[in-house]
């Protein structure tokens, strides 16, 4: 069983940036493929971003929302079992409830099997 946590939300100026992090255990992080999806007042989840556990001589893959490429990266260090989101250029509709997501099939549409209980990110105008 996976737990993940994910930490770094919080309010911030239109414009601004956060770093989210999300820190894994209880199962091998770097055979595992994940992502952060967010979920907005009144709306449903939805994906955000993804990335690959090591997949031959291809590093990783990464795969963006359209709504947040080029102001999100997803990265991940193996060695601290974390995965980060680099949020730059926040607008106010990014604000939502930011959820860490890991499973073990990579592909679009992402569907992760263990999900973090969120945490916040409140962009102000």
């Amino acid at each position: 069983q996976v737990q993940l946590a994910e930490s770094g939300g919080g309010l911030v100026q239109a414009g601004g940036s956060l770093r989210l992090s999300c820190a894994t255990s209880g199962g091998t992080f770097s055979s595992y493929n994940m992502g952060w999806f967010r979920q907005a007042p009144g709306k449903e989840r939805e994906f955000v971003a993804s990335i690959s556990s090591r997949s031959g001589l291809v590093l990783y893959y990464a795969d963006y929302a359209d709504s947040v490429k080029g102001r999100f990266t997803i990265s991940r260090d193996n060695a601290k079992n974390t995965v980060l989101l680099q949020m730059n250029s926040l607008k106010p509709e990014d604000t939502a409830v930011y959820y860490c997501a890991a499973g073990r099939r990579y592909g679009q549409p992402f569907i992760p099997e263990y999900w973090g209980k969120g945490t916040l990110v409140t962009v102000s105008s």
